[in-house]
């Protein structure tokens, strides 16, 4: 049986230090980061599809996204967040450890902000334009 490479969540986890956490989930800094302040969430164990968790630890994830906000409102002072899951090829996960990306927005980061998240399906994000 071929071996599988090392998850790079799994041995961030162990490599410490974290930018928070609690008994299910931790935080640390994206490493391609997108932003100032772009950070992950992640459950303590390994899993790779964020349905899959549990719900105590959906739960916990949740909770350790608002400290981390809180975290980056004090210390980065962003005007807005993005915050998403990827999940499986189609929806862009690339790292097989379920994450919740904690994205710290600014002014001017991009030419135009509207749409957010809707980017992901490029012809389908500006949908005002559609209205006329």
């Amino acid at each position: 049986m071929p071996e599988r490479p090392p998850c790079p969540f799994c041995e961030r986890l162990a490599a410490g230090p974290l930018d928070g956490g609690n008994d299910r989930a931790a935080a640390f800094p994206d490493a391609f980061p997108v932003s100032r302040g772009h950070t992950l969430v992640v459950p303590r164990r390994h899993v790779s599809d964020y349905f899959d968790l549990a719900e105590p630890e959906q739960a916990a994830l949740w909770r350790l996204v608002a400290e981390v906000k809180a975290r980056l409102d004090r210390e980065q002072a962003p005007a807005g967040y993005n915050v998403g899951v990827n999940v499986g090829p189609a929806g862009g996960q690339t790292v097989w450890h379920a994450h919740v990306h904690v994205i710290p927005r600014y002014p001017g980061d991009v030419e135009d902000p509207r749409g957010g998240v809707r980017w992901v399906i490029r012809a389908r994000a500006p949908y005002w334009k559609e209205r006329g």
